[in-house]
Parts: C-alpha cells; sequence; structure tokens
C-alpha cells in the first residue's frame, strides 16, 4: 500500500508542472505583447530624432532662426524701435501679422507739414548727426498728394560718409519705399538696386535680391578705397532699382542720380533720399543702326554672317558710354538651334567688330529660318543689358525683311546693309 501510495504521488508531478508551465507560458506571451505594444505607443507620440523644421512660404517658424532677418526684408529699424517699448517676456513668433515674405506690415507715417525733422520719421532721420536734408528734399517729402504718389516710382533711402583714415569712400543703402508692382499677378516685385560710381565706371556693385516686397530694407554698405576726398567731388551716384525675373530680363523700375559736387562729407555720416525717375528718357528716341552682312551657299546649305560696324548707339547711363558687343541668335521654326557672341569693344558708340560667323542650315532653303541680333552692353557686376535688337528673316519687317529676300534670290553673294536697332 505504501508503495502504491508513492507511485500515485509521483504520477502527479508531472501534471502539476505542466499546468504551471502552461500559465507562465501564457503570462510571458501575455507580457512580450503588453511590451510591445507600449513601446509602439510611445514611439509614435515621441518627437522624431532629428530636427524637423516647417518651412510656410520661405519663413522659419523657429524662433532660434530669426536672427537673420536681412533676408526676409524685414525692417530691423522699426523692430529696435518697438524692442524698447516691448517687454522682454512678450517677445513671440506671430506669423499671423507677416505676410507671405515674412514681413510685418509697414503702416505709413503721418506725415506732418511742420518743417523741423524731429517731426519727420524717425526711421529716416534718426541717425542724423547734423542737419543733412536739404530743405528741398523736406518739402519733397511733405508736399506729395494722393495723386502724386500713384505717378511716383518710389523712394530711395541711402547714406554717404568718408573715412579717412582709410581713404574709403562708403555708400549705405538703406531701403526703398513705395515701390510699383511688376508683377501683375501678385501684385508685388523682386527689387535690387544696382550702383555705378560716374564717369569711369570702375566702380560697379549690387544688392542682393528681396523677395516680394515693394519697401524693400536692403541696408548694404559698399566701401571703396582709392578714392581721394578731393575727387569726391567729380563724381557722380548712378543707382537703378530693377525686379528680378527668373524666366526674362529683369524689369527696370527706374533710377536715381546724385551728383557729388557740393556734398560736404568732412563732417561724419550724410543721410539723404531721392525720389525714383523714370530711366533714361532719352534713350528711346534711338537705338543705333547695326551693319550686317550676309551669304547664303545653297550647295554647303550654310550661311555665312558677317558682324562688321555699329554706329549712333546711346549712353547707356546719363554720362558713361557703353561696352557693346552683338549676340547672334540662329532660329529655326521659332526654335533656336545656335547661338554666337563677339568681343567687347570698350566705351565708345561706334563699334568696329568684323567677325565672322559660319551657321549650318538644318533644312532646304531659308524660308523656316531667322537670325536675330543683340546689341548688349557688357556690365561685369550684374546681367548686361540689350542696348537694341534686330531680326532679319522672310517674315521681317523693313530692311530685314528686304535683306533676306535678297540673299534667298543671289545665293552665295555676299550682301551687306545697314539696320535700325529696335527696343530691345
Amino acid at each position: 500500500a505504501p508503495i502504491a501510495a508513492g507511485r500515485q504521488q509521483f504520477d502527479e508531478i508531472p501534471t502539476v508542472v505542466g499546468i504551471f508551465s502552461a500559465f507562465g507560458l501564457v503570462f510571458s506571451v501575455s507580457l512580450f505583447a503588453w511590451i510591445c505594444c507600449q513601446r509602439k505607443s510611445s514611439k509614435s507620440n515621441k518627437t522624431p530624432p532629428y530636427k524637423f523644421v516647417h518651412v510656410l512660404k520661405g519663413v522659419d517658424i523657429y524662433p532660434e532662426n530669426l536672427n537673420s532677418k536681412k533676408k526676409f526684408g524685414a525692417d530691423d529699424k522699426s523692430e529696435a524701435k518697438n524692442k524698447s517699448v516691448m517687454p522682454k517676456n512678450s517677445l513671440h513668433l506671430d506669423l499671423e501679422k507677416r505676410d507671405l515674405n515674412g514681413n510685418f506690415p509697414k503702416t505709413t507715417p503721418k506725415i506732418q507739414s511742420s518743417p523741423d525733422p524731429e517731426n519727420l520719421s524717425p526711421k529716416h532721420f534718426g541717425e542724423r548727426k547734423k542737419d543733412s536734408v536739404s530743405p528741398d528734399s523736406l518739402k519733397s517729402i511733405t508736399s506729395l498728394s494722393s495723386e502724386d504718389k500713384q505717378d511716383k516710382l518710389g523712394t530711395l533711402f541711402f547714406s554717404l560718409e568718408y573715412n579717412f583714415e582709410k581713404k574709403a569712400f562708403v555708400v549705405n543703402i538703406k531701403e526703398a519705399r513705395g515701390l510699383p508692382a511688376m508683377d501683375e499677378q501678385s501684385m508685388t516685385s523682386d527689387p535690387y538696386i544696382k550702383m555705378t560710381i560716374l564717369p569711369e565706371k570702375k566702380h560697379k556693385v549690387k544688392t542682393r535680391v528681396l523677395r516680394k516686397t515693394l519697401d524693400p530694407a536692403f541696408d548694404e554698405t559698399f566701401t571703396f578705397y582709392g578714392i581721394p576726398y578731393s575727387q569726391i567731388q567729380d563724381l557722380t551716384l548712378h543707382f537703378v532699382i530693377l525686379s528680378f525675373d527668373r524666366f526674362s530680363r529683369d524689369d527696370v523700375i527706374g533710377e536715381v542720380l546724385i551728383p557729388l559736387a557740393g556734398i560736404e562729407l568732412s563732417e561724419g555720416r550724410l543721410l539723404m533720399d531721392r525720389e525714383i525717375i523714370k530711366r533714361n528718357v532719352r534713350k528711346s528716341s534711338g537705338r543705333g543702326e547695326l551693319l550686317i552682312s550676309l551669304c547664303y551657299q545653297s550647295t554647303t546649305n550654310t550661311l555665312t554672317v558677317v558682324v562688321l560696324k555699329a554706329r549712333h548707339l546711346p549712353k547707356s547711363d546719363v554720362s558713361g558710354l557703353s561696352d557693346p558687343y552683338v549676340k547672334v541668335n540662329l532660329y529655326h521654326a521659332k526654335k533656336r538651334i545656335s547661338k554666337k557672341k563677339t568681343h567687347v569693344k570698350k566705351c565708345t558708340p561706334n563699334a568696329v567688330f568684323n567677325e565672322l560667323f559660319v551657321f549650318d542650315i538644318p533644312c532646304e532653303g531659308l524660308d523656316d529660318i531667322s537670325i536675330e541680333f543683340l546689341v548688349l552692353d557688357s556690365d561685369r557686376g550684374s546681367r548686361n543689358e540689350v542696348i537694341g535688337r534686330l531680326t532679319l528673316g522672310s517674315l521681317a519687317e523693313g530692311t530685314g525683311g528686304e535683306h533676306w529676300k535678297e540673299i534667298c534670290e543671289y545665293p552665295r553673294r555676299q550682301i551687306a546693309k545697314w539696320h535700325m536697332l529696335c527696343d530691345g
């Protein structure tokens, strides 16, 4: 009997062990599943390891990246003024009050009739060391009516200074206000400024492009070394205000011409403002002429083009001559298939090129062929300006069509003609 009881007890041990093992396995699986669910939920709520920067129309919403305010065209002077009024703990990023370019909307200051500069906008005259704005300029600011503002192209604000220690002439382009909208769809502009020191045109600079704004705040300083103070009176500053266009030539908004004769810079920085005027209206009276020689070789199916001379080219600016060269474009069915260009001729309205180009014609005859001549002014500092344009082809009017008809009727004959250039 004891032996049978012991044997029965021994048989029950595996059963108990199996039951505990089953419970342990179920518990382990449940615990593992719970841990996986917790990890998955925590992972979905956890901030990603990389720094995610959201950009809304070029505006970074992270406050720590708002230090470079100039690239948004922000008005750092007005922000500095507001900073003294607002407590430090009230600094925040209000995207709803910004436009698509990241700028706060600017309110036009109320201009009083008092000639006292202190009653005018402190942004314009806050840095004045002495009374450097003439009464005429103050009168031009205070006398603008609503009808006059519609015809105006805006106002340019800048400062002039001469550093006697470094013998350097310093120009700070501060801002432009009230520019016209060159983009009809967005009713805004992408302005930038080119500046040249006349009459020698040795110094050419330009500002950066500020996107989608009619009141760009550039605040860029240009220092020109090696200019003696005695020569400042003989110089003239030429500002050209343009709007950048990605798909075609930049639009010219206007210009400002500042003769430095009579301007005294020995007493410190001089703040100035000038109205922007339409650029060089006299240039529209004539673009000059171009002498072209053409010869069509029907046997080899080639067109020989000789750019001979240019004469009576207009000035590129008010007191400086242009540096012309000619760009030749060959078109087949309104598609450009080849391009050439001549060398640059320095400072002359009557250039002699005498350069020959040979083009292979991809079709029989010249019916679908046209050739375009662009006379440009070479400018190292910025995009070259088109002085005049000429098109020769079967559909061209005037002397361009006549010249083309002659070379088609008389192949293998070199025929030269003068042509009037039209607006670029």
